[in-house]
């Protein structure tokens, strides 16, 4: 399905807020409430659309610790590196996990309530897996920027 200039801007507002009505997002983007809706349908449908969510404020919900990490792998057999994925998101700490190239096997970003959770993660989850030969951990201190818009050229 190839998107066409309703299609963009139907998802560009959607990212803007997906809690929008129907007949708010319709009049946004200069369609009718029966049009907008078929068309949010189809996204959804194609893919373009993965799920729509709420973004929390992780300080207020006591995850106030962002840690990013490094994980290197024992062995760079594909299996290995598809179990140790596959535990990984049975977490609900991990928030997001990326296999990588070119340095550690995996990065990691997850988020914690503190430095004694953290340390909880990586034994349930790191330090404790055979599978694991290395693992660097990095502290936001600070989020200049938290961004899930995908750019969509006009």
């Amino acid at each position: 399905m190839a998107l066409d200039p309703l299609d963009r801007r139907i998802l560009k507002q959607l990212q803007q807020d997906c809690a929008l009505s129907n007949q708010d997002l319709a009049a946004r983007v200069h369609a009718s409430p029966p049009t907008c809706l078929r068309r949010v349908r189809k996204l959804v449908q194609a893919g373009y659309i993965q799920q729509r969510v709420a973004i929390l404020n992780p300080a207020l919900m006591g995850a106030g610790l962002t840690a990013i990490i490094e994980v290197s792998l024992d062995g760079q057999a594909a299996a290995q590196a598809d179990a140790f994925e596959a535990a990984l998101l049975a977490e609900p700490a991990i928030q997001q996990c990326y296999r990588v190239s070119s340095g550690p096997d995996f990065i990691l970003i997850a988020q914690v309530a503190d430095m004694p959770a953290y340390q909880a993660l990586a034994l349930r989850c790191l330090t404790g897996d055979p599978r694991v030969r290395n693992v660097r951990s990095f502290f936001a201190t600070a989020r200049a920027k938290f961004d899930t818009h995908i750019p969509i050229a006009d």
